[in-house]
């Protein structure tokens, strides 16, 4: 069957998420937070709904120092629940932003080159999408448009100290709230696209 003369069809790719945890005062550091089972069931629910994690060095190191179990047995500083969590990011594909590190394994490949076209490349993938987090490289992905959810997981609670999100982004970049979900901790999960 012939496309119709003069319509263009838009490729649909997959869409690049971005969530953090961030208190009331803005604080996004992840020690700022109280990461409970219920948290954790919402970060597994995000998980499902990407193919892969795109992560920068700094959050591929952190993860991989916390999640990646020795002999997938859970540590004695890990409560049972967050078992669930270890298996999903464990499973997951994962692509490394990085100029400094020289190889990377845990189902993962360094990324190297222009970031925009790296992405791009990503998201013209089949499947249901890609997910981020951290601080660094969504910020980038931000002054590059490139993110298309942006989710906010504010926590009741005041830190009194940074970092903070977006410092030093060179334009606003204005969004539309597409869903909100309470958590049980209190905390608030506020999914929001670009306008436009």
């Amino acid at each position: 069957m012939l496309a119709h003369p003069g319509r263009q069809y838009a490729r649909v790719m997959r869409p690049l998420r971005y969530s953090i945890n961030v208190t009331l005062d803005g604080c996004c550091d992840h020690r700022g937070v109280i990461a409970d089972e219920d948290l954790h069931r919402h970060a597994i629910e995000n998980f499902e709904r990407a193919d892969a994690l795109l992560f920068g060095r700094v959050t591929y190191e952190m993860m991989e120092a916390a999640w990646r179990w020795p002999g997938g047995q859970r540590p004695d500083w890990a409560a049972p629940w967050t078992e669930p969590f270890a298996r999903s990011i464990n499973a997951k594909k994962k692509y490394v932003v990085s100029t400094r590190l020289d190889k990377v394994d845990w189902n993962a490949e360094i990324v190297r080159g222009d970031l925009a076209a790296a992405v791009a490349r990503l998201k013209e993938g089949p499947g249901r999408g890609l997910f981020t987090g951290g601080v660094k490289l969504p910020m980038a992905l931000a002054e590059l448009g490139l993110i298309d959810e942006y989710e906010f997981v504010v926590h009741p609670r005041l830190a009194g100290h940074g970092p903070t999100l977006f410092a030093g982004l060179s334009k606003p970049v204005d969004l539309r709230l597409v869903d909100r979900q309470e958590l049980g901790s209190g905390a608030v999960a506020m999914r929001y696209e670009p306008k436009g």
